[in-house]
């Protein structure tokens, strides 16, 4: 409850609205340009999508024991596939994971995976729904590569340090409801010499996202909502194998 109340302060900061318009801006670079208009509309969703699960979604906690299972996610091909609406939980929620488990994207870097926020989203224009998934990094993981990168690049700005949550946000990616899935559309052609793969913390999960189908974070949800959703046991009257006593002092007719 702590973490998620320091997140929902986190997200009440003027460093959160200016660290989602760098983060969007440069995920939408390669896209015409919106109108100033455009793009203040994309930031006030983006800001809901990614703030209200920790303002008012349900929380979860994964086990660390349970830390294996989730890595495996990372094999779910959902390519083809329609999902309801009622494949979550809730319409929003967290998930905290512990042991984080690790992804190597497609330029080779390594970053961990400390929460993942879902949203379920309608885009007003088209009347399309979809689960808006957020990948959050532990901002003070001792282990994580990418945690090292933001402290070097911050260096000389502790001011801005000290305003961080204790999450990150480092991915962001759409499932869309009622409809196929499509595939994913950064996948790499990979020559296997231009890379510079780096490596992962000894003894922890790491996924590569250069084979994967899906974004690990997505994958590592949805395999979480398809196992909570599991019930944990089944309460049956026992079969009876032989006829029951007589009562005492009572026979049968």
């Amino acid at each position: 409850m702590d973490l998620r109340a320091r997140m929902v302060d986190y997200h009440r900061s003027p460093l959160a609205a200016q660290y989602l318009q760098a983060f969007f801006g440069s995920r939408l670079a390669d896209r015409p340009s919106p109108s100033s208009g455009g793009m203040a509309k994309v930031l006030t969703a983006v800001r809901a999508i990614t703030a209200n699960p920790w303002r008012f979604g349900e929380p979860y906690v994964i086990a660390p024991a349970m830390t294996a299972i989730a890595a495996a996610a990372a094999t779910l091909d959902l390519t083809g596939e329609v999902l309801p609406a009622d494949v979550a939980p809730d319409d929003g929620g967290v998930l905290f994971l512990p042991e984080p488990i690790y992804h190597r994207g497609v330029s080779g870097e390594v970053s961990s995976i400390g929460a993942i926020t879902w949203a379920r989203t309608t885009n007003t224009s088209s009347g399309r729904s979809f689960w808006a998934i957020a990948g959050w990094a532990d901002h003070h993981d001792a282990h994580d590569p990418a945690a090292v990168r933001r402290r070097a690049q911050l260096a000389d700005r502790p001011d801005l340090a000290r305003q961080f949550g204790p999450y990150v946000l480092t991915d962001f990616t759409e499932i869309p409801i009622g409809r196929p899935v499509d595939p994913r559309p950064d996948l790499p052609v990979l020559d296997g010499d231009d890379r510079d793969w780096e490596p992962a913390p000894d003894g922890r999960f790491c996924i590569d996202e250069t084979t994967t189908a899906m974004r690990a974070w997505a994958a590592v949800a949805y395999a979480f909502w398809r196992i909570q959703a599991q019930p944990l046991a089944t309460v049956a009257a026992a079969p009876l194998d032989r006829a029951p006593p007589c009562c005492a002092g009572q026979h049968p007719p």
